[in-house]
């Protein structure tokens, strides 16, 4: 389908026409927030050695650099203190059980972390947050109710009749499944509704432990997970509102799961934390179907040419969007947003879409500046890879 040169047809006109009208839903604010503690990627394999006390495994130690380096990463935040693995023994013994203690502190940073994006988000949305009518809350690290959906409504001062939904355990691709809700949510009967999602993971609590040469996924997953959220408002019926701008445009969403590929990607909770499954064969899956499930979902659009599109790709690591890269024939830069979040902040699983959404927000805001300006065209797609694997797809319209 890739440099088929397939125009927009009347299809493209008659949705961009819909795209217009009250009833399709738009991101109308983005915001994200990070723990203060940043750790860069150069300094990182010394630092995990040394606090894991096995600092004399000089071939391991190497052999996760080498992996750092090549990871596409150049900083990262954490939640996790070196003052509070020492307090804790299981967090580097993982035969030691230790969730209790590693949970204690993601219950409390989770909805820490969604509120202080979600301030952001209602901030530059401009309209009291009273006027939220649904919450939809992502995140893979937690196992308590209630959530910490309630957590955040109760902090944002929400009103006790807001719709909460919270979506557990979506892994990288929950970010966009949350979006996906939001836009359903705000385009079938429910006029005026505002919803709110927040995307908010705390990884390092729960997957760090020493590193373990047999398990070479979980040192890759230790190499490019950090902590972070992200939020979003989503709504239609602007024209009740005329304050409110559309940033982009939500045309239609879809998923699609690659058969046969269920342990590929992996996430188990259990008594010593999180534990991570990622074959090495998840770049080959990806390069093998992304293009097929695209044209699935780009071809009733009339949309054929992947470089006339600006790409909004969950960053799941280098190799990811190296294939995704390699799969469409993109030209160089297109995927560049992406890149640079995974740079500053590296996968900050289902928050990490919304990320790269306030990236993209940015870049095409500066066109004609230095700073990374681009003008990538009208249309867009949005992409989220995680476990399953699962493909979520969204087409954007610069709003």
């Amino acid at each position: 389908m890739a440099g088929n040169g397939c125009p927009a047809v009347s299809v493209l006109q008659e949705s961009g026409q819909a795209q217009h009208t009250d009833g399709t839903a738009a991101v109308l604010a983005i915001g994200t927030a990070n723990p203060a503690n940043c750790m860069r990627q150069d300094e990182f394999v010394d630092w995990f050695f040394r606090v894991t006390k096995i600092d004399h495994l000089a071939t391991l130690k190497a052999k996760m650099k080498r992996i750092c380096e090549k990871s596409g990463v150049e900083k990262r935040y954490f939640c996790l203190t070196e003052e509070m693995i020492g307090s804790h023994p299981g967090f580097i013994n993982r035969t030691l059980p230790s969730l209790s203690a590693r949970m204690t502190i993601v219950t409390a940073a989770v909805p820490d972390l969604a509120a202080a994006a979600a301030r952001k988000a209602i901030d530059e949305w401009g309209r009291p947050a009273t006027d939220i009518t649904h919450l939809v809350v992502s995140t893979s690290s937690g196992n308590h109710a209630p959530g910490a959906d309630l957590h955040v409504a109760q902090a944002l001062g929400l009103r006790p009749t807001v719709h909460r939904t919270l979506l557990y355990l979506h892994g990288c691709f929950g970010g966009c499944s949350a979006i996906r809700v939001a836009k359903d949510l705000a385009e079938n009967n429910n006029p005026g509704a505002r919803v709110l999602v927040v995307c908010s993971e705390v990884y390092t609590p729960l997957a760090f432990g020493a590193p373990d040469e047999e398990k070479m996924d979980a040192i890759v997953a230790t190499s490019l997970f950090g902590d972070g959220a992200g939020a979003v408002i989503v709504g239609a019926g602007l024209t009740q509102h005329p304050t409110e701008r559309p940033i982009f445009r939500m045309v239609s969403a879809s998923q699609t799961t690659i058969p046969e590929t269920e342990r590929a990607l992996t996430m188990q909770l259990g008594e010593s934390g999180i534990h991570y499954g990622m074959s090495a064969e998840v770049p080959k899956h990806v390069r093998g179907s992304i293009e097929g499930c695209l044209a699935e979902t780009l071809r009733p659009l009339g949309l054929g040419e992947w470089n006339s599109l600006f790409w909004v790709v969950h960053p799941g690591g280098r190799a990811v969007l190296d294939s995704c890269e390699a799969a469409l024939q993109l030209e160089p830069g297109k995927l560049a947003a992406s890149q640079r979040v995974l740079s500053e902040h590296g996968n900050v699983g289902a928050a990490t879409i919304i990320f790269v959404l306030d990236e993209m927000r940015r870049r095409r805001k500066n066109v004609g500046e230095e700073e990374g300006g681009v003008d990538d065209g009208e249309w867009g797609v949005m992409l989220g890879i995680g476990p399953g694997i699962t493909i979520e797809k969204m087409v954007l319209r610069a709003g």
